[in-house]
Parts: structure tokens; C-alpha cells; sequence
């Protein structure tokens, strides 16, 4: 079909492997910076690591001598940096100071919950978003278009914890139609993860019908109508494909920001995920358990954009330039 962007010429730029191994090492150098940062970021902190170990109680010289260097306290930060980043290398982050245990294994009680809460706020986002998206660019200036993107503009002004917070009020409290109170199971998840789900709805809903409408008014869209193709196919097959890419990097962006938005859900429902592990760490001056906890989360964001580059170049091999 001559009308369409498909036979077009195209650059296909480098091979996919090349692509990914670009990619790959640009990680590594981003995940490297970061890791500094964050590093730094924890040490700068006026809190005494020593004093919340002991919960401010009086210790003598020597006990607490010994609770430096075993914690490599006593080295300078470049040496406690090396010995944290070869750990963490190793999947060792350290030991907590507060809990007396292992980062890594207090992370893995907890990583669950937590990515069980993203994955499925991902999912039904998706789900809900590119529907209520198309739906609006195919009545476009109508009152479903007016009505949904009202809704929609609501839940990206409103904070996610502030949204989570009315939904356990409503849904919880008055209707009981949900548990105010996470204890395991799986309906305890759901309302977590639409109250989740509700930014990523309304900005990739948003995105979906800003580019279905660059779409559809296209020449390709238009001379495909006239050649009488079906509307669901010229809108489906035709413009959505080509629709994709702004969404995939909208929802790329929201998906890991949603592990930001996870740590306040989880203690607005008390589920006991990463979020309440980070906020102790961080009230309690638990150095490892702040790195540990935010490092990882660095690390699966950087993993999501990686997916979704290759994602871009299989979708449209000309961002795989040279």
C-alpha cells in the first residue's frame, strides 16, 4: 500500500546486537555516576550513624571504636565507596545498621511486594490508558473527548499519595469494597495499584490521543478511508502502530517513576514493601539500606529504558542510527 509510511525508505542504521551493546555500555557508565552520587548524596547527611545504631544510648570509646571499624566507618570515604561498589558487584550491599543484617537479603523480603505493586499498576494503566487515548482522538472535541480529558487532567495534578489517601477513604472505609490494610493477599493489592496506575493513566492517555490525532489526520490515514479500508482497521492496524513510540516513552518514563510513587502507596496501605524499608533507612541514618534501596531502584529504571530501546529499534529501525 504505496499511501502508508511502511514502504517508505528507511535507514536501517546499525545491527540490533550493535544497538544493544551501545546501549549496554552507556548503562553501565550512567549506573557507575549515579552510584557516586548516591554515595555522596548519603554522606553528606548531618545524621551520626553511630548514635542511631545505639539509639542515642551511651556507649563506651571502646564499643563504639568497634562498631566503626566493623562498619569501615573509620576509612575515608573513597575506601568505604570502593569496598561498598565491589560488594554491590558481588550482590553483597552491606549490613544494615539497624536491622543487623544483610542489605541485600532484607531487599529480597521486601522486592515482592513491591514489584508485584508496579508490575500490576503497569499493566492495568496500559490496559485502561491507550483504549480511553484512542477513544478520545476518534471523537475528538466531542463530550466524551471534553469528559474523559477532565478526568484524566484531575490525576496528573493530583500526588499519588494524596490519590491513594481518597481511595482507601472511599473505597476502603465507606464502600468496604477493598481492605484498608495490605496483609498478603492478592485483593489487598488491587486498590494499591489502581490508586498507582492513575498518573500513568491520565498522562499516557493523554500522549495516546495527542499522537493517534497527528495520526488519523495524515495523508496516508486519509487516502486509506477513501479507499475504503474498515475504520477499526485503518485505526488499529495504521495508526496505532505508528502512534506507539511517544507512548512507549511516556510509559517508560512513568513505570519508573512509579517506583518513586510505590514507596508512598506502600505506606499509605502499610505493606511492608521497599518504600517502608527506604523511609526507615532513612530516618534511622541506615546508610547500606538507603544505597542498597535506591541504587536498585536506579538500576531498574535504567533496565526499563534499555527495554524500551530496543523496543524503538525494532519498532522503527531508523532510530538505530550510526
Amino acid at each position: 500500500m504505496g499511501e502508508g509510511p511502511d514502504l517508505l525508505p528507511i535507514n536501517r542504521g546499525v545491527p540490533v546486537g550493535k544497538f544493544i551493546l551501545k546501549r549496554l555500555g552507556q548503562m553501565i557508565l550512567v549506573l557507575i555516576a549515579v552510584s557516586i552520587l548516591i554515595f555522596a548524596m548519603v554522606r553528606i547527611t548531618p545524621s551520626d550513624p553511630i548514635s542511631s545504631m545505639t539509639k542515642g544510648k551511651t556507649i563506651s570509646p571502646e564499643a563504639r571504636q568497634e562498631l566503626v571499624e566493623h562498619y569501615h566507618l573509620d576509612k575515608s570515604n573513597p575506601e568505604q565507596y570502593l569496598i561498598w561498589i565491589t560488594g554491590a558487584l558481588r550482590g553483597d550491599l552491606g549490613e544494615s545498621y539497624q536491622y543487623k543484617q544483610g542489605v541485600t537479603f532484607l531487599i529480597s523480603q521486601r522486592i515482592g511486594t513491591t514489584l508485584t505493586l508496579v508490575i500490576l499498576s503497569g499493566i492495568i494503566a496500559m490496559v485502561i490508558a491507550i483504549p480511553v487515548g484512542i477513544l478520545c482522538a476518534v471523537k475528538r472535541n466531542t463530550w466524551v473527548d471534553k469528559l474523559l480529558s477532565v478526568i484524566t487532567l484531575i490525576f496528573v495534578a493530583s500526588p499519588v499519595f494524596l490519590t491513594a489517601l481518597v481511595f482507601m477513604m472511599l473505597f476502603a472505609q465507606r464502600l468496604h469494597w477493598f481492605p484498608a490494610i495490605y496483609h498478603g493477599g492478592m485483593k489487598d493489592m488491587i486498590l494499591p495499584s489502581i490508586a498507582l496506575a492513575t498518573s500513568m493513566i491520565a498522562l499516557t492517555s493523554r500522549i495516546t490521543r495527542t499522537s493517534m490525532i497527528e495520526q488519523l489526520t495524515s495523508d496516508y490515514i486519509r487516502t486509506a478511508t477513501a479507499k475504503g479500508i474498515p475504520q477499526r482497521r485503518v485505526i488499529l492496524t495504521y495508526a496505532l502502530k505508528n502512534a506507539l513510540i511517544p507512548v512507549i516513552t511516556v510509559a517508560s518514563i512513568q513505570v519508573g517513576s512509579m517506583l518513586v510513587g510505590a514507596v508512598l502507596v506502600e505506606n499509605v496501605f502499610a505493606m511492608g514493601g521497599l518504600g517502608a524499608l527506604l523511609i526507615n533507612g532513612i530516618t534511622s541514618a541506615d546508610y547500606p539500606v538507603v544505597q542498597g534501596v535506591t541504587l536498585l531502584m536506579v538500576f531498574v529504571f535504567l533496565c526499563i529504558n534499555l527495554v524500551v530501546d530496543i523496543l524503538y529499534a525494532v519498532l522503527d529501525p531508523r532510530i538505530r542510527v550510526k
